[in-house]
């Protein structure tokens, strides 16, 4: 029988600190293949989908990205937000905090918000459908995300430059250069939060309606024990943050996806109603948060492995959405129904935003398909590091035109 120590020597070696790493690469693969998981300069890298499963619920585990400042040697605003907001916490605390904001983050918001989801997407596509071409990143993906969050925080869309400018740089964080980015990191961070107190001003002077801004504002007034007004703003700029980052991004990766796939862009053209699985289908192939964070809260047994205390497991999002072994044909395949992706997570710190995230991008595809035929590259991508959020910063493309 393999001891414990055999076992994680025998493990591969990923080094995911390399800023040159690719969560897509062959290495990961050929590592998956070999063993459920691999060493990593940051603790245990899960690769497959059955063991990602399992540890994203295990109770022996808490979320784990709370330490990455931490793993960086970093410090200053942006390293206080992250290990103090709702993904940082645990136990009654996360429960307190997930209680008061869901009501802000329901499907009922969303539903509310599609006509918003669909004007904001035609108007942009309006701007550059003559032309037959677009950048798509900096001309759609981009002030799309970030009109959505102006919208839901009742900011003026003239904003959405600044926003998304600072949700960037904010962003640079959750990448492996974040030490060498700490000063813009913190001095966005700053600036983001100035946006979120005005926001909580403007709508005050205004009035609370029955908007999602509104929804904590009057959690906050309530009781201030219940929700503080730094928790308060910690939830506003974990809203703009996490609805720009990761939504710029995951529209970017989708287009890329599906220019690979020609026939299944024709086809979600030809049937609206497959964009909703088209989004899942893009985060299980092709992730913006490749992957997940948990840290060991006590020594325990994991399929013969033992793991101690205060050890950091990455739960490898790509990897585990495209096992062989949990998808017996894994291309990308929007008409296919799949075992659950980890995009937004899982379990307890399952991501709190999932509903409007999937709302507007189910709305974007869809009218993206059906306006925009045959897109296909017309120039040079560029990417973000493949590892950490990653996304494409530039995509230019061309299509036929469809009024």
């Amino acid at each position: 029988m393999t001891s414990s120590a055999e076992l994680f020597a025998t493990a591969p070696y990923l080094d995911v600190a390399n800023p040159t790493f690719s969560i897509r690469s062959p290495e990961v693969m050929a590592a998956r293949e070999k063993s459920w998981f691999a060493r990593t300069p940051y603790g245990i890298a899960v690769l497959r989908y059955d063991e990602v499963n399992k540890l994203l619920r295990d109770l022996h585990l808490r979320q784990g990205s709370y330490a990455w400042p931490a793993h960086n040697q970093a410090s200053g605003s942006f390293a206080r937000w992250w290990m103090d907001m709702l993904l940082g916490r645990e136990g009654a605390d996360h429960s307190r905090l997930r209680r008061l904001a869901n009501p802000a983050f329901s499907p009922k918001l969303v539903k509310q918000m599609v006509p918003r989801f669909q004007e904001l997407a035609n108007a942009l596509i309006d701007d550059f459908i003559e032309d037959g071409r677009c950048e798509f990143v900096h001309q759609f993906a981009e002030p799309y995300a970030t009109q959505v969050i102006c919208s839901l925080l009742g900011l003026p869309l003239a904003a959405w430059r600044e926003l998304s400018h600072l949700a960037a740089e904010m962003g640079q964080a959750l990448g492996v250069t974040y030490k060498q980015d700490e000063a813009r990191i913190n001095a966005a961070t700053d600036q983001m939060f100035g946006y979120a107190r005005s926001a909580v001003a403007n709508l005050k002077q205004a009035g609370l309606g029955e908007d999602f801004l509104s929804s904590l504002i009057r959690a906050n007034e309530a009781d201030k024990n219940a929700l503080s007004d730094s928790e308060l703003d910690d939830m506003i700029v974990l809203a703009i943050f996490g609805g720009i980052d990761t939504t710029r991004n995951q529209l970017s990766l989708g287009m890329e996806t599906f220019l690979a796939h020609p026939e299944q862009w024709s086809l979600l053209g030809q049937q609206a109603e497959l964009a909703r699985n088209a989004v899942e289908e893009i985060m299980r192939i092709r992730p913006t948060t490749t992957w997940v964070t948990r840290e060991a809260l006590e020594d325990f047994e994991f399929q013969g492995l033992h793991i101690k205390q205060g050890t950091t497991l990455h739960l490898f999002t790509h990897a585990a959405g495209t096992d062989p072994a949990a998808f017996a044909n894994p291309e990308f395949d929007i008409t296919a129904k799949r075992l659950p992706h980890f995009g937004f997570g899982a379990g307890t710190h399952h991501c709190i935003g999932h509903f409007i995230a999937r709302g507007d991008m189910t709305e974007a595809l869809a009218l993206l398909a059906r306006r925009l035929k045959n897109p296909r590259l017309d120039g040079k991508p560029s990417w973000l590091p493949d590892s950490g959020n990653t996304g494409l910063s530039h995509l230019p493309i061309s299509f036929d035109r469809v009024h």
